[in-house]
C-alpha cells in the first residue's frame, strides 16, 4: 500500500520517512497543474466560441447560448485531463498517490490486528442472489485462513413480507451449509426502516460498532474477494489517520447487449480515469457507498447526518450519503483515498436502459441535494468539487439539451428572417453575413477530440497492458469500435433522461428508493414506447423543421435525432438476452472477468445454481452478538466542530 503511505498525514510516520513530507508538499501543486490545465482548455474553447457568435453581433440568445457552452465545455474538460493524467500514470506504472513505480500488491501473510465488519445492506432484494454472493464473499475469506478476524452482517431493511420470510428461510440454510463459519455469520432484519440505508448503517454502527475497529461495506450485488478484503484491512491498520479507503468496482455477470456494453466499457475506461482522479485528490477522495472500507471510530464521531432544513429538492433526508460522508470525513482530519490499483472489487449494474435511468432518476435528486451544501463550513475545497461535479454530471444534460434547443431556434430565426444588411438609414457600405468556418470547425474538432480520445487511450493502455484478459488484440479492438458507435447511438437517449430528471427534481417531484432490477430481462414493446414515445415524437418533428428550413443544422444533429427518434428499438433491443449470447460467443464485449473468472465470481455462479428456490419455512429470530449501543451525534454544516477549529488554528 505504498500510494496510501505516501500520503497519509501521520506525523510519526512522516518523520520515519521523509519522501511522505516531500509528496505532501507537493498535494497543491499537483491540484494547481489540473487547475491550470483545465482552465487554459476551457478558456481557449469558450474564447473560440465567443469569436464565432459576436461575429455578427451578439443578441441575447447568443449570450445565452455561450453562457450554457462555458459550463458544458469546462464539466468536459475536466474529465478529458482526468482521462490524459491516469493515461500518463498507467502507461508509465506510476502510482498516482506517491507518484513512485507501483508494486505488485501480494496477499497479506499476516493475520490482522484488528477486528473487521463486512456488512451488507439489503432491501427488498433478490433473496437467492444476496444470499449467493454474501456466502461467496465470506467463503472466499475464510479460504484465507483469517477468518477469525471478521464477521459478516447482512442488514436488511426488507418492507415485502413474502420477501422477509424467504429471507429467514434461506438465512437459516445459509447457516446449514456454513458449518462452523456460521459463528461469524450475522442477520439483523429492522422493524422501521428510518432514513433508508443511513438508518441501516447508522443503527448498526450504534448497535455493534464497539466490537470492531472497522466496516467493510458491501452492497446487496457487491462481490470482493478476501484477498481484496484482507488487503484493505492492512491498509488501514498502516495508515492509522485513514477514514476510507474506495476501491473501484467493475461490473460484472452481465448478460444482455446493454449490460454487457455497460460491463465492458467500465473495464477498458474506469481504471484510467479512477487514476487521474487519484492523482489531484490525493487525500480528499470521494466515497461512493459501497466497496469501501470505513474506519469505526471516524465514522461514529463524523458522519451523524442530519435532516437539511426546507423543502425537497434541497431539504429532508440526505439522499447521497456516500459524497456526504466522505466530505465529514476529511473535514475532521481524517483522510479518504481512492485506491486503483486493487482487483478483485465487483458489483452488478442494472440490464437494460430503462433500469439504468430508474437508479440514476434517483441519484439526480441526491446530486442536486448536494448544491444546497457547497457552503457548509470547514469543508475542503475539494469535497466541494464533488459535490459540484456530482450534481454537474447530470445537469450538464438539461444543459446540452438547452444548447441545442437555442442553436436550432438561433439557426432557424436566421433562415426565416429577410436578409438586412443596411442597419442605418446613411450607410455607404452593407454589414455582411461573417461565418467563421476555420474556428467553428475547429472548435468541433476540439470537442470531438474531448470527448473521443480519452476513449482511444483507454484502449492504448489495454492493448499495452491487458489485451489478453480482452480476448486478444483483435477482439479488444472489436468491441471498443462497437463500444463507441452503441454509446453514440444511446448518449441522446440518456441526455433525455436526464435533462428530465433534472427538471422533475428542481420542480419538486419526489423521487422513490426502491429496490434495483439487477438480473437480465428483455422488455416488451409496451415498456419501451410508454418510456420513449414522447421523446420520440419531438425529436422526429424537430428533425423535418430543421431539414427543410436549414439542412445543414440539421446534417450536425442526426446523431442527436438518430437516437431518439430510434429510442424504442434501441431500449428493446439493447435489453435482450438473446444478443447479449450472440455477442459473447462472436467476441463481442469480452470483459476480463469472461476471459479468466475469478474465483469469488465461479464461486457465485455455481452457488446460484445449486441454491433451493424456495428452501424450508422457519419461524426463528436469528441470534445477534451482545449489542452495547453508542450514540452516533448528528453534524452541522453551519458550525465548524471544535476539533477543526483545533487543527486550523494549531
Amino acid at each position: 500500500m505504498s500510494g496510501i503511505q505516501a500520503t497519509s498525514n501521520n506525523s510519526a510516520a512522516a518523520q520515519s520517512n521523509p519522501t511522505w513530507q516531500i509528496i505532501l508538499n507537493h498535494k497543491a501543486l499537483r491540484q494547481w497543474l489540473f487547475f491550470l490545465l483545465v482552465s487554459t482548455s476551457a478558456v481557449a474553447g469558450i474564447g473560440m466560441m465567443t469569436q464565432i457568435l459576436k461575429a455578427n453581433g451578439l443578441t441575447g440568445l447568443e449570450i445565452t447560448l455561450l453562457g450554457l457552452f462555458a459550463i458544458v465545455f469546462s464539466w468536459i474538460v475536466c474529465a478529458f485531463w482526468s482521462a490524459v493524467i491516469g493515461f500518463v500514470l498507467q502507461w508509465l506504472n506510476i502510482d498516482p498517490l506517491s507518484l513512485k513505480p507501483k508494486l505488485t500488491i501480494p496477499a497479506p501473510d499476516t493475520a490482522p490486528l484488528s477486528r473487521t465488519a463486512v456488512v451488507m445492506p439489503v432491501y427488498n432484494e433478490d433473496t437467492r442472489r444476496i444470499m449467493a454472493g454474501f456466502e461467496s464473499c465470506l467463503r472466499s475469506l475464510a479460504d484465507s485462513g483469517h477468518l477469525a478476524h471478521f464477521d459478516f452482517y447482512m442488514l436488511s431493511d426488507t418492507r415485502n413480507p413474502e420477501l422477509a420470510q424467504a429471507e429467514l428461510d434461506h438465512w437459516q440454510a445459509l447457516q446449514q451449509r456454513l458449518g462452523n463459519l456460521r459463528h461469524h455469520a450475522f442477520y439483523r432484519r429492522r422493524e422501521k426502516n428510518g432514513e433508508r440505508k443511513v438508518g441501516n448503517l447508522k443503527e448498526f454502527c450504534q448497535r455493534f460498532g464497539y466490537r470492531y475497529e472497522q466496516m467493510i461495506v458491501l452492497d446487496a450485488d457487491s462481490i470482493m474477494s478476501g484477498q481484496t478484503m484482507l488487503q484493505l484491512v492492512h491498509a488501514m491498520e498502516q495508515n492509522p489517520n485513514t477514514g476510507l479507503i474506495q476501491t473501484v468496482p467493475i461490473p460484472v455477470r452481465q448478460t444482455t447487449l446493454f449490460g454487457r456494453f455497460l460491463q465492458f466499457a467500465s473495464e477498458l475506461y474506469c481504471p484510467m480515469l479512477a487514476t487521474g482522479l487519484s492523482f489531484w485528490q490525493t487525500d480528499s477522495a470521494n466515497y461512493w457507498g459501497h466497496n469501501a472500507i470505513v474506519r469505526m471510530q471516524a465514522f461514529m464521531q463524523s458522519c451523524g447526518l442530519p435532516k437539511l432544513d426546507g423543502p425537497a429538492p434541497f431539504g429532508g433526508d440526505i439522499l447521497s450519503h456516500d459524497f456526504v460522508e466522505a466530505a465529514l470525513l476529511r473535514r475532521a482530519g481524517w483522510d479518504v483515498f481512492l485506491l486503483t490499483d486493487m482487483r478483485g472489487s465487483f458489483e452488478e449494474v442494472p440490464c437494460n436502459i430503462l433500469d439504468y435511468a430508474t437508479r440514476d432518476r434517483r441519484w439526480v435528486q441526491g446530486n442536486i441535494q448536494h448544491l444546497a451544501l457547497l457552503g457548509s463550513r470547514g469543508l475542503h475545497l475539494t469535497s466541494r468539487l464533488h459535490f459540484l461535479f456530482g450534481a454537474l454530471a447530470y445537469i450538464s444534460s438539461l444543459l446540452w439539451m438547452l444548447m441545442l434547443a437555442l442553436s436550432s431556434a438561433d439557426a432557424l430565426l436566421r433562415a426565416t428572417s429577410d436578409n438586412d444588411y443596411f442597419h442605418h438609414t446613411y450607410q455607404l457600405f452593407p454589414n455582411w453575413q461573417v461565418a467563421e468556418t476555420g474556428l467553428i470547425n475547429a472548435l468541433l474538432m476540439c470537442t470531438v477530440v474531448l470527448l473521443m480520445f480519452p476513449k482511444a487511450l483507454g484502449v492504448i493502455l489495454a492493448l499495452k497492458q491487458r489485451r489478453n484478459e480482452f480476448g486478444g488484440v483483435a477482439t479488444l479492438l472489436k468491441g471498443a469500435i462497437a463500444e463507441a458507435l452503441f454509446a453514440l447511438l444511446i448518449a441522446p437517449i440518456m441526455m433525455v433522461y436526464h435533462a428530465f430528471f433534472v427538471l422533475s427534481v428542481f420542480l419538486g417531484y419526489q423521487v422513490s428508493w426502491n429496490a434495483q432490477e439487477r438480473e437480465g430481462r428483455m422488455l416488451s414493446w409496451r415498456e419501451a414506447l410508454h418510456r420513449t414515445a414522447l421523446p420520440s415524437a419531438i425529436a422526429a418533428l424537430w428533425a423535418a423543421v430543421t431539414f427543410v428550413l436549414t439542412p445543414l443544422m440539421f446534417w450536425w444533429m442526426v446523431p442527436v435525432f438518430t437516437g431518439v427518434i430510434l429510442a424504442a428499438p434501441i431500449v428493446r433491443y439493447s435489453s435482450s438476452l438473446g444478443l447479449g449470447r450472440w455477442a459473447r460467443l462472436n467476441g463481442l464485449f469480452i470483459s476480463p472477468s469472461e476471459a479468466i473468472e475469478p474465483d469469488e465470481l465461479k464461486l457465485l455462479r455455481i452457488r446460484l445454481a445449486n441454491l433451493p428456490a424456495k428452501p424450508a419455512q422457519v419461524d426463528c429470530v436469528p441470534a445477534l452478538p451482545a449489542e452495547q449501543w453508542r450514540e452516533m451525534p448528528l453534524q452541522s454544516f453551519d458550525d465548524v466542530p471544535p476539533s477543526v477549529l483545533a487543527e486550523v488554528s494549531n
